[in-house]
């Protein structure tokens, strides 16, 4: 069992889980097997005299995906108060790289599918996939320097928060500020509890912030905002040293069953049988901006931002590096799917073949940063030998 969870908690397999899980969704749903798993898919589920009432894949981006939520909150209240991110000089170039790799990608969404409908998806390319883009890296890049792992890994997170203020603001209907306040009101309580661990009563805490998480998860639903947003509120409320041991513990099943079925059930689509010529502008803007855009995002701002950086000294990232931290910026996936989901809520084809487009322009990031973050590591393994 133990094992099992190590592996899971590594860079590589969950990773590939991901992978195959969203093409096994794809496959399904171009074959006969597609009406039972769409009838599982769409079947409701209510809790009675709540008003929630959700089928069975809103419980999925809705419910389980907050508890992947509440593990990245986590992680970036670690980074912001510890990590990588804890001081304005650390934040800083990984920041305007991250501003690029947000701005290229929106730039041509709207060149490509900036009119009509379709322009409200904008925000889908702006993600990166922390987990997959390092579980790329772990599989291609052994001998890259440390420093190139860092700066995606500071880069992924700054991503995710403005994934995050995204799917908070511009994704909010019919604003119910009761349930918002009382929202906030159980987080307070959520991370109160979590400052009287450990203690003798340890049990009854830890059931109580599970009941307070889960009432508060509610409230965030009915109140309009995305109910994601209840685990990153959650997270970044919880006291860090319980927080280090809800990752550990949460982790396994984030990477092993929560991601994997929200990627199938993301990529279970049908595939359009049209022509090219006739697929949504959001499809090809997405599979475009998701790997060009990344890639001259990340290295043109990342490049000012470390010859700034370095004031007059030796740049401690080069260009390629830049480019290989772009390449794997493009695996976007996970945060881009549900911005998908959200964006074209209201046009399921149009929402489908944004997925696809998600699908594929992670693919395509996929096979790039393979081919460059290999190019890279190589010459990296080279410099040093011969400097040995």
């Amino acid at each position: 069992m133990s094992d099992s969870r190590n592996l899971l908690r590594s860079q590589q397999f969950p990773a590939v889980l991901l992978l195959v899980a969203a093409a096994l969704g794809l496959v399904l749903a171009n074959l006969p097997a597609h009406d039972p798993i769409a009838t599982v898919l769409d079947a409701h589920i209510s809790i009675p005299g709540t008003g929630i009432d959700m089928s069975v894949a809103h419980w999925i981006s809705d419910g389980l995906l907050a508890i992947f939520f509440f593990v990245v909150a986590m992680e970036l209240q670690y980074e912001l108060t510890r990590g990588e991110l804890n001081s304005f000089g650390k934040a800083l170039q990984p920041a305007i790289a991250a501003a690029g790799g947000v701005l290229v990608p929106i730039i041509i969404y709207l060149l490509i599918a900036g009119d009509g409908a379709t322009a409200s998806g904008w925000p889908i390319p702006t993600a990166t996939d922390i987990a997959f883009a390092l579980g790329v890296l772990a599989v291609f890049g052994k001998g890259l320097p440390a420093a190139v792992r860092v700066f995606l890994l500071a880069l992924a997170i700054l991503d995710d928060i403005i994934g995050i203020i995204f799917i908070a603001v511009l994704f909010a209907h019919d604003l119910n500020w009761l349930f918002l306040v009382l929202a906030i009101v159980g987080v307070v309580a959520f991370g109160f509890l979590s400052r009287m661990l450990p203690s003798k009563h340890s049990g009854i805490i830890i059931t109580a912030m599970i009941v307070v998480g889960v009432v508060v998860w509610a409230l965030v639903l009915l109140s309009g905002i995305h109910a994601t947003i209840a685990g990153v509120m959650l997270g970044l409320a919880i006291a860090q040293s319980p927080s280090m041991r809800a990752r550990h513990v949460l982790e396994p099943w984030v990477n092993g069953a929560i991601l994997p079925i929200f990627a199938f059930a993301a990529a279970f689509v049908v595939i359009p049988a049209v022509a090219p010529s006739e697929l949504s502008p959001a499809f090809f803007a997405i599979a475009v901006a998701l790997p060009a855009g990344k890639i001259i995002g990340i290295t043109v701002f990342g490049w000012v931002a470390v010859r700034v950086g370095s004031k007059g000294k030796s740049p401690t990232l080069k260009i390629m590096d830049l480019v290989a931290a772009g390449t794997l910026g493009g695996i976007g996936f996970t945060v881009s799917l549900l911005l998908a989901n959200l964006a074209f809520a209201d046009d399921p084809g149009v929402r489908d073949q944004a997925i696809l487009g998600v699908l594929v322009g992670s693919l395509i990031s996929v096979v790039l940063a393979g081919i460059v973050v290999s190019a890279r590591a190589a010459w990296h393994r080279r410099v040093t030998a011969a400097s040995s």
